[in-house]
């Protein structure tokens, strides 16, 4: 999952909020610096990870974009899921995408000292690009894979991916919602389990 998923499934503490979302940034056993509670985010969204790679609707949608993708079809898909999340926000939760938005940039500014390196760098372009609620359209799903396409020097075209998306565009939104379903509950218990281990 992208960006959105991974802070939507983090419940409410703030930091552990933080923790789900700067997780790519921290490698190996590093994330035993921080604070639990970032600590806690952290551990939650690997194990959001391990069970999106191996969950049989997502290989199904990744499978669909792997003749032209290749192995970036699994960041691809994690980018198309969000966008279903983020058009589809009113079913999952009752505070608007915007309000909810708004909120979680404020956190982060609130909390850049303890970010990563790569998110204290990240944190500001996102929040000038919006790039949460751009989430909800194509145009701003377009603006995201360029950016990737960028990031891997042309090699991956996912810049192109918005083709596939329009082309399937009901099937991978049923897969997402089937989906979503699955990963809200198991992220939840685990969750709980997490916070637990962390006497949070």
């Amino acid at each position: 999952m992208n960006f959105l998923a991974h802070i939507y499934l983090s419940g409410d503490n703030k930091l552990v909020t933080i923790g789900n979302f700067v997780s790519d940034g921290v490698r190996g056993n590093k994330y035993k610096l921080y604070p639990p509670e970032i600590q806690a985010g952290i551990v939650l969204h690997r194990h959001i990870d391990t069970f999106t790679d191996a969950h049989p609707i997502f290989r199904q949608s990744t499978k669909r974009l792997h003749p032209a993708y290749g192995h970036y079809s699994g960041v691809i898909i994690d980018i198309f899921y969000d966008h279903f999340l983020a058009k589809n926000w009113e079913t999952y939760s009752d505070i608007p995408l915007a309000d909810y938005v708004a909120d979680f940039y404020k956190s982060l500014n609130e909390n850049i000292d303890i970010l990563p390196q790569r998110f204290q760098q990240l944190t500001p372009i996102m929040i000038e690009g919006n790039w949460l609620l751009s989430y909800a359209t194509i145009e701003g799903i377009q603006l995201v894979l360029n950016g990737m396409n960028r990031r891997t020097k042309g090699r991956s075209k996912m810049n192109e991916a918005t083709k596939e998306l329009q082309e399937h565009y009901e099937d991978f939104e049923k897969e997402f919602t089937l989906f979503f379903e699955e990963l809200i509950d198991y992220s939840t218990q685990k969750r709980l389990e997490i916070e637990k281990q962390f006497n949070l």
